[in-house]
């Protein structure tokens, strides 16, 4: 295997791949062919993944055992299952989208995860982790109640395995005994120590016919015997579990095989050749290296996860090769995450009951710093994040002050908790909701569309959105200080770049802000923007000479400002980064109608549909939410 220390700046010279267009011809090729397939993948994935940017290491990973997967099953007529999807660009590169490979994460091109509209390789569409063997478990279950042969496999990373969905799924696959084979990709060593020689080759006759053919007929003459067959059963259990992890396995009813090094390919292929016809549940746990074959990717697998694409100024500089994307030149503004990170430290080193709990968005909600100064005051409960939201109820319950930092899509997979564990006990609980809104590249799984709506129906919860970095701020604080559940959410990216206050001061709760007044002789339309529109919000005010009032509270709303604006003007829009359905406008319909007030409303927000991926501006724009796009909507209304 050839070792990268630098990302080749132009497309590497791929002969056997080139000549690849689905799976079915990788099955016909021999050992040494499918070596230099390999070899030619993680080329070629370096390359593409330069051009376009996105998610890196994890597919570097699972080369080998991805050829091994479409070298043993026949897909698409087997269903593949890929857990969360980084790792799947490999899989996308061999089943016909290899020259669209560069047009990955930008609007009109490639999807970042496996999606079933996009190819019939993809078998279930992924965003969100630990969905894999539930789904697999699914289909293998239709294909037994349908009569129809065909094996089914689920892979799953480790970090995903952290997610009490995948041990449900092991749990009702290993009662239900069905024909299926998850492979844990493990690349962490969260469960076993380093594979070596004997751990290998025990997996190789773990795997082998002539080891299962003897099992299954000492479990039939044993079976005659009282008593016997247990302790055999037990005594190759307690065999097992000397040198691998199976006993947690076994015990949920999988044949375990494992561990085995999952970039060893020879090995790969013999052992999937052999457990792929297999009945029953079958276990097989391979070890991987995040970024394999990249070196700086294999020392730094956190840093490499995902890049940006590489710009030709980079790759001219460095003679047609870069190694990773240059810092921009020009200062950028804080990053919303940011903000919270500092309001985080700052407000745990006044008020000594705080604590911080995300389910696995260190980085990507900016605890690294926090971690770092207050570890005794800081939890990572892994990719769990019902058990985040109810681990933060009962802390409150002992007078403790928590801080839940999760991304606005993935709190949906807490909704339950968050209603019945939080709210309806009225417990002190911060929400500290990252990526609301369009957040870009990652697509409709990951956006933060719909939380003002699932949220501002919950009794008691307190919702706010910023306008800007100094908002966020003090909003953090007074929902920090509100003495029961409160949700700041706030997008993904910088901010328009205002000042951002050192003290801790709160926000007034409730309370809109005005931040234009139509003039005696301006049009009789008032823009109540909520959180992140209100940028465009000022061009479409200035332009058609209205007011603009930052609403800033989702719940409660400013129910003065509402009425005051009902009365002096013709026509209230409402702007929200969210579905228009439930949402923030809907809140202020609502009002209105409470109060019996009559006037003309234009409600704008996200498109009741799933929005594409590309980059956030872009995806604005489509949906009308841009200042033209605002003003255009505006103009219709008015005719």
């Amino acid at each position: 295997m050839k070792l990268y220390d630098e990302i080749p700046g132009e497309r590497p010279v791929t002969p056997l791949l080139d000549t690849l267009d689905s799976p079915a011809a990788l099955r016909a090729m021999n050992a040494g062919q499918l070596a230099q397939l390999a070899d030619e993948l993680r080329a070629y994935l370096l390359y593409s993944v330069g051009v376009s940017g996105g998610h890196f290491g994890a597919g570097l990973g699972v080369v080998e055992l991805t050829v091994a997967l479409h070298h043993a099953l026949e897909t698409p007529h087997d269903r593949l299952v890929w857990d969360v999807g980084h790792q799947a660009y490999p899989h996308k590169i061999l089943t016909g989208r290899r020259e669209a490979m560069t047009s990955i994460r930008q609007y009109g091109g490639l999807a970042a995860f496996p999606r079933r509209a996009e190819s019939k390789y993809d078998t279930f569409g992924v965003g969100h982790s630990s969905t894999s063997i539930s789904a697999a478990l699914g289909m293998a279950l239709a294909a037994r109640t349908r009569g129809e042969t065909r094996r089914v496999c689920a892979v799953i990373g480790d970090g995903a395995l952290t997610a009490g969905m995948a041990f449900e799924a092991l749990a009702h696959a290993g009662h239900v005994d069905a024909n299926m084979l998850v492979v844990l990709n493990d690349n962490e060593m969260s469960i076993s120590e380093n594979v070596g020689g004997i751990a290998s080759y025990l997996a190789s006759i773990l795997s082998s016919k002539p080891y299962l053919a003897i099992r299954e007929e000492s479990k039939r003459v044993l079976s005659h015997l009282p008593g016997a067959l247990e302790l055999a059963r037990r005594t190759e259990e307690h065999m097992k579990g000397m040198v691998s992890p199976a006993t947690l396995f076994e015990e949920m009813g999988f044949n375990y095989i494992g561990p085995l090094d999952g970039h060893d390919l020879p090995t790969l292929v013999q052992t999937l050749r052999n457990i792929r016809d297999l009945e029953g549940p079958q276990f097989l746990h391979v070890k991987t290296r995040k970024g394999r074959g990249f070196l700086p990717g294999e020392a730094d697998p956190i840093g490499y996860h995902a890049i940006t694409k590489l710009e030709k100024s980079e790759l001219e500089k460095s003679g047609g090769v870069a190694s990773k994307p240059a810092a921009p030149a020009k200062k950028k503004s804080p990053k919303y995450c940011n903000v919270f990170g500092n309001w985080m430290c700052d407000m745990a080193a006044s008020d000594s009951r705080l604590i911080g709990i995300t389910p696995a968005m260190r980085e990507g909600s900016d605890l690294i710093r926090f971690s770092k100064e207050y570890p005794e005051r800081y939890y990572d409960v892994a990719i769990a994040e019902q058990h985040a939201v109810t681990l933060a109820a009962g802390m409150a319950c002992e007078g403790m002050k928590p801080v839940v930092a999760i991304y606005s899509t993935f709190l949906q997979r807490g909704y339950d908790q968050l209603i019945h564990d939080v709210a309806v006990q009225g417990l002190d609980v911060t929400f500290a909701i990252d990526r609301a809104g369009l957040v870009g590249e990652d697509g409709p799984t990951h956006h933060g569309s719909m939380d003002l709506s699932y949220l501002r129906c919950v009794p008691g919860l307190v919702v706010l959105a910023p306008a800007d970095e100094a908002e966020c701020r003090a909003m953090l604080s007074a929902a920090y200080h509100y003495p029961g559940p409160a949700a700041v959410r706030y997008p993904r990216g910088s901010g328009p770049g205002v000042a951002i206050p050192a003290n801790l001061v709160p926000l007034e709760i409730g309370k809109a802000e005005h931040r234009r007044e139509a003039g005696s002789d301006g049009s009789r339309i008032a823009l109540l923007a909520f959180g992140s529109l209100n940028g465009p919000a000022a061009a479409v005010a200035e332009a058609l000479n209205a007011t603009h009032i930052n609403m800033r509270s989702i719940k409660p709303l400013d129910r003065e400002a509402i009425l005051a604006a009902a009365d002096e003007h013709d026509l209230l829009v409402t702007l929200e980064e969210n579905v228009v359905a439930g949402g923030a406008g809907s809140a202020v319909n609502e009002l209105l109608a409470a109060e019996g007030v009559q006037v003309e409303l234009l409600n704008l927000g996200l498109p009741d549909a799933f929005v594409e991926h590309g980059k956030p501006a872009e995806l604005l724009a489509e949906c009308r939410l841009d200042a033209p796009g605002i003003e255009a909507a505006i103009r219709a209304r008015l005719g």
